[in-house]
């Protein structure tokens, strides 16, 4: 018989399980498949700590979702070096959407041996739902029911008057764990629940709460402070003052851009915004002073995921000036091809009220990867829930989520961003491979590394944003999430010096903010999730082989359960970030109406994004395809880049990482060279 969707979970005061009996050993014919360290004793601060509560009511149903295991996964670098590398004799031949689902479909076995599991548990085949890139199985459980599948626990965790559900660890049958990848909710907690006696956040503002590294606008009395650069008769008058002033012209003449663009159908840049939206009225005012060939009333395609709208009036709280930058930087400088925008999320619902898991509406809405509606959390229509999608409260985008409604853009760029250790390794690394699929569909996406040196920003994961573990208090390099995925590519930021010109070398951006912002500079580590990829291996041997940066590391384990181990404050071999960079300093800009300074590795992305988008077109004239996921490339040719060898990203109370001759964890290979960068494209095939 199957189960009501009218007794969805219902998490109101008192409905929790108090219950203190423990779930009975595992049985024999069962093994551990996922845990993660109890709550309380986290790598955080206590008061930011999650507390396990209370059992769950056995009654109340949850929205169980099981991840199967892909096929040929193991394959997937392999697959996309093919398409991505130069030397490779299938340079740029990218699979289609379909050929990627079904290269990577779980086998026919694995959902057979799945379904029939839950059919001998009593679930009913009609109530079973396959999602449409064949990765999950989803089904609407009671919690007793859930526990006896997979031997646990399911519990309330609170911190801060928020509230969420999920389990410790829990087992699989053995003839399953190698067909099941991992189920939500689980050791992922779910997104914030309600209880009907707690109240809600006072202040829900994206400038609250907003995920990612948003741009900084240096303070009027600092600004008085910098110092102008002596005028030379070898620049014209824009260019004169670009170390305080930077704008597009500064942009083209540092890098070589050209000023024509060739508009190509299908080559549309696109960023993905959440939380945060651009205002006509701030993009109106920067194409009239600094691109006045650019019309009033210009602004990017918009596509709403899952509720998404834009734009705001420049006064909104949800206009802190990420969205009007990024599309500021790419129009002007493919102007007149069109663009794109992502905005995903609907107000109540954004990365503005810190919900984990942030991009998986948005690779849904691509091509159903993670496809489901229900994604991470609790769902249905009744009273006290705080959803997923459809979203019932007022306000709330009460449609259902996106799924492959949108063709993936040949470039993405993307400013946000989190810990690595904000979720599950395993978690993390499906994602990944997401982007990993769309590299293999012949996409570039780019994103910010962050702007708060080795560390996130202060209060994200703890008071300075550092992790502790093994003994350290906050002293240990903290990496983002999703910019330490080896299939994407990770931008830093660099700047003019005080007192130069577009004529002289850059430094890595470090600068001093003001408050919360001291040491605002270019974000560079190295995972503890992801070893380093081949493609950069090499690389990084001879960065620690000259350069080593003689901070005390540690060497993660496969479960990055051993972070800080022997006093060490980074992983020696993890993924290098980031793996290029760009101006991201002084950026003229206008937002809620008023002129300013921006600052950050946001302006960095943007910037990639549109060579990248140049160089697609070009290659399109002479009918050759995108250049895709273009790492193997960049770090194979590194002449075509500007190397950075001044400045430094400290944090954690050391000096971070220092920029050095080659790759380093600052700025990367360096800082494009249009021309170079065409040239070297236009020759491959």
């Amino acid at each position: 018989m199957g189960y009501s969707l009218r007794a969805l979970l219902v998490l109101t005061a008192g409905i929790a399980f108090t219950d203190s009996s423990v779930h009975g050993l595992p049985s024999s014919s069962y093994v551990l498949h996922e845990t993660r360290t109890p709550t309380g004793t986290g790598h955080v601060n206590s008061h930011r700590q999650w507390k396990r509560g209370s059992r769950l009511d056995p009654h109340a149903i949850i929205p169980l979702r099981i991840g199967l295991a892909q096929s040929n996964i193991h394959l997937g670098y392999q697959k996309l070096m093919e398409v991505s590398d130069p030397s490779s004799e299938t340079f740029g031949k990218h699979l289609s959407q379909d050929e990627v689902h079904d290269l990577f479909a779980p086998a026919h076995e694995t959902f057979d041996a799945v379904h029939s599991w839950l059919l001998e548990s009593g679930v009913n085949a009609s109530d079973i739902r396959q999602y449409e890139n064949k990765g999950w199985l989803a089904i609407d459980l009671p919690v007793s029911h859930v526990e006896d599948l997979f031997q646990t626990q399911y519990h309330e965790h609170e911190r801060e008057g928020e509230l969420k559900i999920g389990c410790d660890q829990y087992y699989v049958p053995r003839h399953l764990s190698e067909h099941i990848d991992y189920i939500v909710p689980g050791v992922k907690l779910s997104p914030p629940v309600v209880k009907r006696s707690l109240e809600r956040r006072g202040d829900t503002s994206s400038r609250g709460y907003r995920k990612g590294w948003r741009p900084k606008q240096m303070p009027p009395d600092l600004l008085s402070l910098t110092k102008k650069p002596p005028t030379t008769p070898k620049l014209p008058a824009d260019l004169q003052d670009c170390a305080r002033n930077f704008t597009a012209v500064c942009y083209r003449a540092l890098y070589q851009i050209p000023e024509t663009s060739h508009p190509v159908a299908g080559h549309e840049p696109a960023v993905y915004e959440s939380g945060d939206t651009f205002a006509q009225g701030d993009l109106d005012a920067y194409f009239h002073k600094y691109a006045p060939w650019i019309a009033n009333g210009t602004h990017p395609k918009i596509l709403s995921v899952d509720g998404g709208e834009a734009p705001v009036a420049p006064d909104s709280e949800f206009n802190t000036g990420e969205s009007d930058i990024d599309i500021d930087i790419i129009q002007t400088l493919v102007w007149p091809q069109t663009m794109v925008l992502y905005q995903v999320d609907d107000r109540l619902y954004t990365t503005a009220n810190n919900y984990s898991g942030f991009l998986n509406h948005f690779l849904d809405a691509l091509d159903g990867s993670y496809c489901h509606s229900t994604a991470f959390g609790i769902t249905g229509d009744s009273p006290g829930i705080d959803p997923p999608y459809p979203d019932n409260r007022p306000g709330g985008y009460d449609g259902k989520a996106l799924c492959g409604a949108y063709k993936p853009n040949k470039v993405i760029s993307i400013s946000y961003g989190e810990g690595e250790i904000d979720v599950p390794k395993n978690y993390f690394e499906r994602q990944c491979n997401e982007w990993l699929k769309l590299g293999l569909q012949g996409s570039t996406v780019l994103v910010s590394s962050g702007d708060f040196g080795v560390a996130m920003p202060p209060e994200s994961d703890s008071a300075t944003g550092c992790i502790s573990g093994s003994g350290q208090n906050q002293t240990i390099y903290n990496p983002g999430n999703p910019v330490s995925c080896p299939y994407l590519t990770s931008v830093g930021a660099t700047q003019l010096e005080p007192g130069t010109t577009v004529l002289d070398a850059e430094g890595a951006m470090q600068t001093n903010l003001g408050p919360g912002a001291e040491l605002f500079a270019s974000g560079g580590g190295f995972s503890n999730y992801f070893p380093a990829p081949e493609y950069q291996k090499a690389t990084l041997s001879k960065y620690f082989a000259k350069h080593d940066p003689g901070h005390p590391y540690y060497v993660a384990n496969a479960n990055a359960s051993n972070i800080g181990e022997n006093g060490g404050i980074y992983n020696r071999a993890g993924r290098g970030i980031p793996d290029i960079s760009a101006n991201g300093a002084n950026f003229r800009a206008f937002n809620n109406g008023t002129e300013g300074h921006w600052f950050g590795t946001s302006l960095a992305a943007p910037l990639w994004a549109s060579i990248i988008t140049l160089i697609n077109q070009e290659r399109a004239r002479i009918g050759k395809g995108s250049v895709g996921f273009i790492n193997p490339v960049l770090y194979a040719n590194t002449d075509a880049l500007t190397d950075i060898k001044q400045g430094s990203n400290p944090n954690c109370g050391t000096s971070g990482f220092t920029a050095v001759e080659g790759w380093d964890p600052v700025t990367g290979l360096g800082t494009p060279k249009y021309p170079s960068l065409l040239k070297l494209w236009l020759e491959l095939p």
